[in-house]
């Protein structure tokens, strides 16, 4: 049986090959069909000198509009990919944001709650921008993320969603078209929530554009 590390640096491997050859088109494409993501960061409000933590940051596309927006904020981006942080580093160095956003490996199935990054009740905002949707295990990585929710904070998730609505042949045809990048929408995210109530957050959820992709607000009491 392969061993969490080996496991880990396996999915690591994955996400930097995949992300290697289109990491130069990766925001350019991505604002087509990654929808919703700027709703979500308008949405974060934190309080004055509020800690926000992005998992799944990417190119740190949505970290750099969120620091912009709220510059009393302070940010922590985690991704998985080696490839991801490297363009994500360049791109705060050019924003000038590197006082307010810090970068960190790690893979969110598998937080270390002993790591002062990772420290439950440690962030006001914890938000996901179609980062679950290409987790495996995203239910563990669920249960993990709302560990960092501080009291009186909240948890934000856009991904894919049912696509209930949707033309059944466009639903299967981008659904296919989506294993290309290892993603597959969580359709279970919603009875997912439930457990998350169950640690004390109140949830909101809502699904915009037909079912195309699911908005999630977690409150936490």
């Amino acid at each position: 049986m392969p061993s969490q590390s080996s496991t880990q640096q396996s999915h690591a491997d994955v996400m930097d090959q995949l992300y290697a050859w289109q990491i130069n088109i990766y925001d350019f494409t991505r604002k087509y069909y990654l929808l919703d993501r700027d709703f979500l960061i308008s949405h974060l409000q934190p309080p004055p000198h509020g800690q926000v933590i992005e998992i799944g940051c990417g190119t740190g596309r949505n970290l750099i509009r969120a620091a912009e927006l709220y510059p009393d904020a302070h940010f922590t981006g985690l991704d998985i990919s080696s490839v991801m942080l490297e363009k994500a580093q360049k791109a705060i160095k050019k924003a000038g944001l590197e006082h307010r956003i810090r970068l960190v490996q790690a893979d969110a199935e598998h937080l270390d709650f002993d790591d002062p990054v990772f420290m439950p009740n440690s962030y006001d905002r914890v938000f996901c921008s179609y980062t679950l949707s290409m987790v495996p295990a995203w239910t563990t990585a669920l249960m993990g993320i709302a560990r960092l929710v501080k009291s009186n904070g909240s948890l934000m998730i856009v991904d894919f969603g049912q696509m209930k609505d949707m033309p059944r042949l466009f639903k299967a045809g981008i659904r296919q078209w989506l294993k290309i990048f290892h993603t597959t929408p969580r359709d279970a995210l919603a009875e997912g929530m439930q457990k998350i109530a169950a640690l004390g957050f109140d949830i909101d959820i809502s699904h915009p554009h037909y079912g195309y992709s699911i908005f999630v607000k977690a409150q936490k009491n």
